[in-house]
């Protein structure tokens, strides 16, 4: 079967699934929309977990993952497109708040605060770099996981982007959940990108060109409010 395999992880509104089992979320949109465009109809969604999206495009097992913050780091082992999204991190922490945590600094300067982060995403970079100690961070596979801690109490807050918190909380409300927004002075803003393998510059070109005259359109816009973005978020990526 032909077609573009394109590697995900359940994290709303990123990438996750409807009642009847289809994918969707506002990555799974987009790619599937742009990939449309450059003559690539047959789009084939594979869900893994956070730690294997990189892997999985060096061994073919995708060609193309959900959107990814370009570190140096990972530019050493794929190439990525042009950014699709501008994020702010954000902490999920229990309703109440009950360790009074603002940010990275703050979960640092409470000596009896856990924090979970998952495997290889830069939240767990941002926190031991703000000065969270390794025996106060947790690391969970899944986003799944890392909220259930929360939920449980076995964590204090669970970095990621304050947009997937804002997602899973609403869907989850019987969770008494909160988020926390960390100021952009604590920490800017980052950019996400689809990613690819490195030997696959041609496809991302041609992902790119199709992503400057889309990003920023009225088509765009729209599709985004319905995962819950607004200007804020796609105006830093409009092409």
């Amino acid at each position: 079967m032909t077609g573009v395999k394109f590697g995900y992880l359940i994290e709303p509104p990123f990438n996750y699934l409807l009642a009847d089992g289809t994918v969707t979320g506002c990555d799974v949109e987009l790619a599937k929309g742009i990939l449309a465009q450059i003559g690539e109809s047959n789009f084939r969604p594979v869900q893994t977990e956070f730690a294997e999206l990189l892997p999985g495009l060096a061994s073919g097992r995708w060609r193309m993952t959900t959107g990814l913050f370009a570190t140096e780091e990972r530019k050493k082992i794929a190439i990525f497109s042009r950014p699709i999204w501008a994020l702010a991190d954000g902490l999920l922490v229990r309703r109440g708040n009950p360790k009074s945590l603002t940010g990275y600094r703050a979960i640092a300067g409470n000596g009896n605060a856990l924090v979970a982060v998952i495997r290889g995403q830069v939240q767990h970079d941002a926190a031991v770099q703000f000065g969270v100690p390794t025996a106060r961070i947790r690391i969970f596979e899944t986003y799944g996981d890392a909220a259930k801690a929360i939920a449980q109490g076995a964590v204090d807050a669970y970095a990621s982007v304050a947009r997937a918190h804002v997602a899973f909380s609403e869907q989850n409300p019987e969770l008494n959940l909160e988020i926390v927004r960390i100021a952009a002075a604590e920490k800017e803003p980052a950019f996400g990108c689809f990613a690819f393998a490195r030997h696959d510059d041609a496809f991302r070109q041609a992902v790119d060109r199709a992503l400057e005259e889309y990003l920023g359109s009225a088509a765009h816009r729209a599709m985004m409010a319905r995962f819950g973005f607004g200007d804020m978020e796609v105006d830093p990526v409009a092409g």
